[in-house]
């Protein structure tokens, strides 16, 4: 079975704009179907926020086509409800309410606040290496 993944802002910020980075291999990941990433309207809201943000310097057709790597490959979780395991940031808490709404597996992200919630709830959290690491995909750039 597929594995039911979402991923926080910042994974999927890695994996989409750094082509070289240490998370490019995720590209591949979820675009050859070794995952379903999930994804909420908060979650694509703050992606497309994010984006967005001058550092990156990204024209409006940038921004898309980056976008057009993940959100294709992502089943959209209409109905979200609250997670029973509340985060210390409220900006965090929509990954927990995707995971628990989507029946997700895993959470993959490197926010503290997220990772000390492992084994609070029904689904894993982990960082983005441990998840490389598990789905063995350790040797692929």
């Amino acid at each position: 079975m597929i594995p039911r993944v979402v991923f926080d802002t910042n994974t999927i910020i890695s994996a989409i704009l750094f082509r070289s980075g240490r998370l490019s291999w995720l590209r591949n990941h979820w675009a050859s179907g070794n995952c379903l990433p999930l994804v909420s309207q908060p979650t694509a809201a703050e992606l497309v926020r994010v984006l967005a943000y001058p550092k990156f310097q990204l024209a409006d057709g940038e921004r898309t086509e980056l976008l057009g790597f993940y959100l294709p490959f992502c089943e959209v979780i209409e109905k979200v409800d609250t997670c029973p395991q509340t985060c210390r940031d409220s900006h965090d808490q929509m990954f927990l309410n995707l995971a628990h709404s989507g029946k997700a597996e895993v959470l993959v992200t490197g926010d503290k606040d997220l990772l000390s919630l492992d084994h609070w709830t029904t689904f894993s959290i982990e960082t983005p290496e441990s998840y490389r690491l598990r789905v063995g995909e350790a040797d692929l750039t």
